[in-house]
């Protein structure tokens, strides 16, 4: 009976672990979203946490940053999981999926800048594995039905979509690219990329 009261705490210090977690990864998605340079003590006091306890799960800018980044990049993944881009042809699929990823990325994007500016692009483009297999999926399709071009290999064209949907943000948050066009800007160029040689992949 003792040894089973002494080990009662332990599940209650990790529940409370997890909790704090979750508020801090909720914090940080949240505040990294509209300030890139939000501090760690702004996530921790959002979070309802000390900076001890916040350091004790994160111990740097980077680590927290790259936890909030792989949290966003889930979310994100979960929210573009649509099986009707798997009955559609691939060029209205891809213009979908470009819609969806905008949406997401848009509310996002100054967090991408905050992760730009602590973690290197390989480890951002790691976070992004899951989603982009989607990707990849969908031009590898398009190849197979003669819709998308075939003479680059998918996993340059994902490459190309990663670098350009990650652009349009950063062209946004600077201006040079106005609200309301990133998204039609997004669309005709990824098409374009794609077009069969002697054709063209229009939605």
């Amino acid at each position: 009976m003792a040894k089973s009261a002494a080990r009662q705490p332990v599940p209650a210090r990790r529940a409370d672990a997890e909790r704090n977690i979750a508020a801090i990864l909720e914090a940080g998605t949240r505040l990294l979203s509209a300030d890139p340079t939000a501090s760690v003590a702004d996530i921790a006091k959002a979070a309802g946490v000390g900076r001890v306890t916040l350091y004790g799960h994160f111990p740097s800018r980077e680590a927290l940053v790259d936890a909030v980044l792989d949290h966003a990049v889930e979310v994100a993944d979960a929210v573009l999981a649509d099986d009707s881009l798997d009955t559609v042809p691939a060029p209205e699929a891809m213009a979908r999926l470009l819609h969806s990823s905008w949406e997401v990325l848009d509310r996002h994007r100054r967090l991408f800048l905050a992760a730009d500016r602590v973690l290197a692009t390989e480890r951002i483009r790691e976070h992004h594995e899951r989603p982009l297999r989607r990707v990849e999926r969908l031009i590898v399709r398009g190849q197979r039905a003669g819709e998308f071009r075939t003479d680059l290999p998918p996993g340059w064209l994902v490459t190309t979509f990663f670098s350009i949907i990650h652009s349009a943000a950063q062209e946004r948050e600077v201006g040079r690219l106005a609200p309301e066009e990133v998204e039609q800007v997004l669309i005709r160029t990824m098409l374009s990329l794609l077009a069969p040689a002697g054709g063209s992949a229009r939605p």
